[in-house]
């Protein structure tokens, strides 16, 4: 008997992008927000007081040749450890934020070939609800189990159109760098090969508000290698109040002999931290070298003080 487990996909919106508003979409089915009197909506974007319920309209829609049955559900949103990109809790999961608090008109709808079904949602907003964003998604999930590639295990997909929903009160933007670590792979021979050297570190929302982040860092000592220093490219687009994620990059021209420090710099919304790690690396040839050196030195030393000793005691000097 076949084990079943959904895979939820959570597509990547810009929601703020002045592009035409693109449903949630993986080529077979789609939703989105119900086109407001204004403009098309790429997500809900809701702002609400605590103690307050809010309704609105979804638009689910089946573009392939066959009827399509989906279980509704609101879920929250989390940042992934993978690569810090959204993702949502699963049907079976508990729901604490926002997945707590929705819930779709209907829990199952069937959607004929190439068409569309719309659908209510609403939002009941406890009274106690934190100020600042919660972030999450009404997701449809296709009923069909679907065998998973060189696997026996089934497979069920779905689709989520972003909720993001903003209780009044104070907004307390916060950010952090944590637990950088610079791990250094030197070639055995200096300049014969890169470092594969990298450099991982945690970024924490510690505020209220989801952030933007940018993230840069730069290399301080003396070294061998190139100057370090450049944006990171691999960072989340949003990262949600009081998640954290452990990035890791890979730093091709990091220093392969020296010391110093390592030193992350991340900002979004005017608030920021840093972090950093001290390095001390020497490659085993040059420390052999410089070992032999000092070998040779003190072996050369001790020849001289030997030869001084016997030149003071010969008769023939007296």
């Amino acid at each position: 008997m076949r084990t079943a487990f959904v895979a939820l996909l959570l597509l990547l919106l810009t929601p703020f992008s002045p592009a035409p508003a693109r449903a949630a979409d993986n080529g077979e089915w789609s939703v989105r927000p119900a086109d407001s009197a204004i403009t098309p909506r790429a997500a809900f974007e809701l702002p609400a007081r605590p103690g307050t319920t809010l309704t609105d309209r979804a638009v689910v829609t089946n573009t392939t040749g066959a009827e399509l049955t989906f279980r509704l559900y609101v879920a929250d949103a989390h940042n992934t450890e993978r690569d810090g990109g959204l993702a949502v809790r699963g049907i079976e999961e508990t729901q604490r934020d926002i997945g707590a608090w929705g819930k779709p008109e209907q829990d199952t709808i069937t959607v004929p070939a190439r068409s569309a079904v719309t659908v209510g949602l609403t939002l009941n907003v406890p009274r106690d609800a934190q100020p600042g964003d919660h972030v999450g998604a009404l997701v449809a999930v296709d009923t069909r189990v679907r065998p998973a590639d060189g696997s026996h295990v089934g497979v069920q997909r779905g689709v989520g159109a972003r909720i993001y929903l903003r209780v009044e009160g104070p907004e307390q933007p916060g950010l952090t760098v944590e637990d950088v670590r610079f791990t250094a792979r030197s070639p055995q021979v200096p300049w014969t090969g890169g470092s594969g050297s990298t450099l991982s570190y945690t970024l924490h929302n510690t505020g209220n508000v989801k952030l933007a982040p940018r993230v840069s860092f730069r290399a301080g000592g003396v070294f061998l290698g190139r100057p370090g220093g450049r944006q990171l490219a691999n960072v989340p687009g949003e990262l949600l109040p009081g998640q954290k994620v452990r990035l890791t990059e890979t730093w091709a021209g990091a220093p392969f002999a020296g010391w110093g420090r390592v030193t992350v710099t991340a900002s979004a919304d005017d608030v920021g931290g840093s972090g950093s790690d001290g390095f001390l690396k020497v490659p085993w040839l040059v420390t052999g070298c410089l070992a032999l050196l000092s070998a040779a030195w003190l072996l050369l030393r001790r020849r001289r003080r030997a030869q001084g000793r016997a030149g003071s005691t010969d008769p023939a000097s007296g």
